[in-house]
């Protein structure tokens, strides 16, 4: 996997070095990439983390607003300031559920932890990894389900060719983009990015880009 530092500042954060490349062949092939691209400008996709912490995030954060995410999150990193597995087995349910968690979710947070510990999961090894063997590990964890297997490989990986199909924004992008806004399905979703090979994570940023013009922070 290939890529570079956005700034020297903060060498975590990270863009992916195919990006101009698949801007440019998106374009050459895709009325509405071609129409879509330009609108924004030089942003592009950012990973900034380590694996433990975008998914005990992306844990805390499942089925609640962003800004009650955000505020979780927050009261997470007071009793685990550090987030790391060791941290997390060591607060215990207990410590987990008075940030605000649900007991389903404190479990899930420590079942992600024991999974790192035993090394029954290689994030070390996820770099070079095929993204279905990535996603098959992921899947072990409680809490953790395609959907967010494949946001960690767009967004902490970096991985150019998802198409997470179980993404509201993405189909919505798709039908607002390409069908004036009549409801699509997986098959139409499927067949519109066929198009876009092997630049499938491009063209879905993009189009997320068109709902919300203001890029996630993972």
């Amino acid at each position: 996997m290939t890529m570079r530092t956005i700034s020297p500042e903060d060498p975590r954060l990270m863009i992916p070095s195919y990006w101009e490349e698949a801007k440019s062949e998106l374009m050459k092939r895709d009325r509405i990439m071609r129409k879509l691209i330009p609108q924004f400008g030089d942003l592009q996709l950012t990973a900034r983390g380590d694996a433990f912490t975008t998914l005990a995030r992306s844990i805390i954060g499942q089925q609640i607003s962003t800004k009650a995410a955000s505020a979780m999150w927050q009261r997470f990193l007071e009793v685990c300031p550090k987030c790391t597995p060791l941290q997390v087995t060591r607060a215990g349910a207990e410590s987990l559920a008075g940030c605000g968690l649900s007991k389903r979710k404190a479990e899930y947070i420590l079942d992600l932890a024991n999974h790192f510990k035993a090394k029954t999961v290689h994030p070390d090894k996820w770099a070079e990894m095929d993204d279905e063997d990535v996603i098959a590990e992921m899947l072990q964890i409680r809490g953790i389900g395609r959907w967010t297997a494949e946001m960690f490989l767009i967004f902490n990986l970096l991985r150019p060719n998802v198409l997470p199909l179980d993404d509201l924004g993405l189909l919505k992008g798709i039908s607002v983009n390409y069908f004036s806004g009549e409801p699509v399905s997986r098959s139409d979703a499927r067949e519109v990015a066929a198009n876009w090979e092997p630049w499938r994570t491009v063209a879905t940023w993009y189009l997320w880009r068109s709902l919300d013009p203001l890029p996630s922070e993972e």
